[in-house]
C-alpha cells in the first residue's frame, strides 16, 4: 500500500476512475494547446504542472515568485518524466508585478492560464499587512490575470479555491470565497472554472510538512488533539485543477466526493501514524517546555516528543466542508468528483466598491486589521469571522 494512502486513512486514489475514462480526452486536449500556469512551483502548482507536462502540450510556461521552488521544479520533471516536445520554460517573477504584464503579452497567447497562486494559511490574518498581501494575491492578482487571459482569447481561466470558502470563519477562507464572486461576475467574458478540496498532504507549509521539518530537525511534534480534516494527495489535487480546467464547464466548481473513500481524520492520529511509519513510539508530553526539554532524552530511546492539545487558535474550522446546504451538487458527472455551480453576484456594483474601499484604506498612513474584517462582511453577509484572540504563531 501506499505510505502516504496508509497515513491518510485510504487504501485507493480519489480520482483513478475518472482520469482513466477522460483520459484519451485529457491528452487530445493538452496535446494541442499552450499553459500558462500561475504559482506554478508551490505543492499544488507542481502537482498540476506534472499533470499538463506528462501529456505533452505544445508550450508551457510556469511563473512562480520562489526562485528556488522552480529549480527544484524543473530538477523534478527532467530526473522523472524527461522532456516533451514542446516548450517548456520558468520564470521567477511575481504575477502582480510588470514583468508579468509584459511577459503574457510578449510570451503569450495561452489556450489554458490556470492561477495556482494563493496565500492560504490562517495565520495570514494575524496583521493588517499580510492581510493585504493576501487581497492582493488572493483576490485582485486573481482579476489580473483573467483580463490578460480574456485580452488574448485563452480557452479558458481557472483558479484554484478552498473548502474553506464554504461558510468562511476565517480571512483566508473569506478572500477565496470573494474570489469566488469575481470568477463568477467575468465569466460571461471568458469561460471559468475552479475547483474546492481540502488539506493537501505535505504541502509546502501545512502542519503534515511541519512534521517532516521537526522529524528532520530532531525535535518535538506538535497537533491540535480536537481537529479532524479531509486531505487528499499532491497528485490528487493536481488531477481535480486539470479535471475541472479542461472539462469544467463555465462556471463550474469541482470538488472530492465524500464517500468511503474520503473521510475525516484528525491531526493526531496523523501524527500518531507518521511517526510509527518512522519506526518510533508517539510520546505525548504534558506541555510544549517538556516536549521541547525531552527530546534529546527520548528520540534515541525510539520514542518521538509529542504535545498535543485542544485547539484555542483563531479563524480555526470547526468542521470542513465543500458545499453548503442550500446548494445542489451534481454528484452524477463524475465517478468521485460533485460539480456545483458558481453563484452570480447579485450586485456588481458590490465588487466596485470593494475594490475602491481597499484602495481606501491602502492610501491611509495606518492599517487597521478590524476595518479590513469589516470590510469582509460588508461582502459576506454570511462571514463569521472566529476570533479568539491566539494565533498559530503563538503555538509550537
Amino acid at each position: 500500500m501506499d505510505p502516504l494512502l496508509a497515513l491518510i486513512g485510504r487504501d485507493q486514489p480519489l480520482f483513478e476512475a475518472d482520469v482513466r475514462e477522460h483520459e484519451e480526452q485529457l491528452r487530445e486536449l493538452v496535446g494541442g494547446a499552450s499553459f500558462l500556469v500561475i504559482g506554478g512551483a508551490g505543492s499544488i502548482g507542481q502537482a498540476v504542472v506534472r499533470e499538463i507536462f506528462s501529456r505533452s502540450p505544445t508550450k508551457l510556461h510556469v511563473v512562480d515568485i520562489s526562485e528556488n521552488s522552480l529549480v527544484e521544479l524543473v530538477r523534478d520533471l527532467r530526473s522523472s518524466i524527461g522532456y516533451i516536445p514542446g516548450e517548456f520554460r520558468t520564470f521567477a517573477v511575481d504575477a502582480g508585478s510588470r514583468e508579468f504584464d509584459l511577459l503574457v503579452e510578449n510570451e503569450g497567447p495561452y489556450d489554458y492560464v490556470l492561477n495556482l497562486s494563493a496565500m492560504k494559511h490562517v495565520r495570514s490574518e494575524r496583521d493588517p499587512y499580510t492581510l493585504m498581501r493576501l487581497i492582493d494575491t488572493n483576490i485582485f492578482n486573481t482579476e489580473r490575470a483573467l483580463q490578460h487571459a480574456v485580452r488574448q482569447g485563452s480557452k479558458k481561466y481557472f483558479c484554484v479555491s478552498t473548502d474553506k470558502a464554504t461558510n468562511p470563519v476565517n480571512m483566508m477562507g473569506a478572500s477565496k470565497r470573494i474570489m469566488e464572486l469575481f470568477l463568477s461576475h467575468h465569466s460571461h467574458r471568458i469561460p471559468v472554472s475552479t475547483a474546492r478540496f481540502a488539506n493537501v498532504a505535505f504541502s509546502d507549509g501545512s502542519l503534515l510538512h511541519g512534521f517532516d521539518q521537526r522529524i528532520r530537525k530532531r525535535q518535538p511534534i506538535s497537533a491540535p488533539s480536537d481537529i479532524r480534516r479531509y486531505f487528499i494527495t499532491p497528485k490528487e489535487s493536481g488531477e481535480l485543477c486539470l479535471l475541472s480546467c479542461l472539462l469544467g464547464e463555465n462556471r463550474d466548481l469541482l470538488f472530492p466526493r465524500l464517500d468511503d473513500q474520503l473521510h475525516l481524520i484528525s491531526f493526531e492520529e496523523i501524527a500518531r501514524r507518521y511517526v510509527a511509519q518512522l519506526g518510533y513510539e508517539a510520546w505525548p508530553c504534558e506541555s510544549e517546555q517538556e516536549a521541547r526539554t525531552r527530546a534529546d532524552q527520548l528520540i534515541p530511546r525510539g520514542r518521538w516528543p509529542c504535545f498535543f492539545s485542544p485547539s484555542t487558535t483563531s479563524g480555526e474550522k470547526e468542521r470542513e466542508e465543500f458545499f453548503t446546504t442550500d446548494e445542489s451538487p451534481d454528484m452524477e458527472r463524475f465517478c468521485s468528483i460533485g460539480v456545483l455551480t458558481l453563484p452570480e453576484c447579485g450586485d456588481p456594483g458590490l465588487l466596485e466598491r470593494f475594490h475602491r474601499e481597499v484602495e481606501s484604506i491602502r492610501r491611509q498612513p495606518r492599517w487597521s486589521r478590524q476595518e479590513i474584517i469589516r470590510l469582509f462582511n460588508n461582502m459576506l453577509p454570511e462571514f463569521r469571522h472566529r476570533e479568539t484572540g491566539c494565533h498559530l504563531d503563538d503555538r509550537m
